[in-house]
């Protein structure tokens, strides 16, 4: 999104009314997350928007209601149909009608996150040769045209791949993750490219949450339900994520701000919809962990901050 995109922007002065301060710019003010300024500006945006505080609150009874019959549908004919091209075009059709650049803007950059989180762990997972066996997917969208291209099925793919195949190379070597010295920070970007001229039409007013709401059935209807399982079963991968990465830099700080639950104990497929948003919240606050370390490390400072020692 570019800055001629952010209008009427609330939080581009700190001065507010310590008898009424606004909630949202406490919380673009407040650092315990280490989350980008651009994504944090956009999802406080959508927060407070009219979509948020209207649609989705009305909407969401009716919603749940079609999710419950396509439930029902899927348990009927759990493969049939597949119309996972027409699911990516419908997506594609509704967040360029509908979205608004904020909520485009959260979700092109969750692919770009996504495939570097995977890209760190396997870059400093130590599998030497067997790296190769650890196959690789990224997703680098500037467009949402670019979402027609399987963008989201592969987006669930990737993740899944890459735990087997990780996983599968280190048991062939009977090793562990373990903690590296100096790690490969290489492939974390502390800016992405930038995306085209996001749609920013009268219609496009839809917050992030909402569309996620509205889409989450629409997946569910679309695509068979094993592919619709495992995607939302991906959602609660963050915490996995996360253990990886604590082993690698040695530092388990950032699995205090990574909330949506172990996969072991799996959710209802019903509560996808918000887990969908702890999802990228949680990619969002470990990539900017990440990049914290990265310039932490440039500076020649010690990766854990609360071990000035180390």
């Amino acid at each position: 999104m570019s800055t001629a995109q952010i209008q009427d922007d609330p939080f581009k002065t700190m001065v507010f009314d310590p008898s009424d301060p606004d909630p949202w710019l406490a919380l673009y003010l407040d650092h315990s997350l280490p989350i980008d300024d651009t994504a944090k500006r956009c999802l406080l945006m959508g927060q407070r928007s009219w979509s948020r505080r209207w649609l989705f609150p009305v909407s969401r009874p009716l919603v749940f209601v079609w999710f419950c019959l396509v439930k029902v549908f899927r348990a009927i004919t759990p493969n049939w149909p597949n119309l996972n091209g027409l699911l990516h075009k419908t997506i594609y059709w509704g967040l360029r009608t509908f979205g608004s650049p904020e909520t485009n803007t959260l979700i092109l950059r969750h692919f770009h996150i996504g495939s570097e989180l995977l890209a760190f762990m396997k870059a400093n997972a130590g599998l030497g040769p067997d790296a190769k066996k650890v196959s690789s997917h990224p997703l680098r969208p500037t467009r949402l045209k670019d979402i027609e291209d399987n963008l989201f099925l592969q987006h669930d793919l990737n993740i899944f791949n890459f735990i087997i195949e990780l996983n599968q190379a280190l048991r062939a070597q009977d090793r562990e993750l373990m903690p590296v010295a100096s790690p490969d920070f290489s492939m974390i970007s502390d800016s992405f490219a930038d995306f085209e001229a996001l749609p920013d039409g009268w219609l496009n007013k839809i917050d992030v949450q909402t569309a996620v709401e509205f889409y989450t059935p629409m997946y569910a209807v679309m695509l068979p339900r094993a592919d619709f399982v495992r995607a939302a079963h991906s959602l609660q991968l963050d915490e996995t994520v996360a253990i990886y990465m604590a082993r690698i830099l040695g530092t388990d700080y950032h699995l205090n701000f990574v909330k949506n639950g172990h996969p072991l104990i799996a959710n209802s497929t019903l509560q996808a919809g918000f887990r969908l948003m702890m999802h990228g919240l949680d990619c969002e606050a470990l990539h900017g962990w990440l990049r914290v370390l990265k310039a932490r490390q440039a500076r020649g400072l010690p990766l854990d901050p609360r071990n000035p020692t180390a």
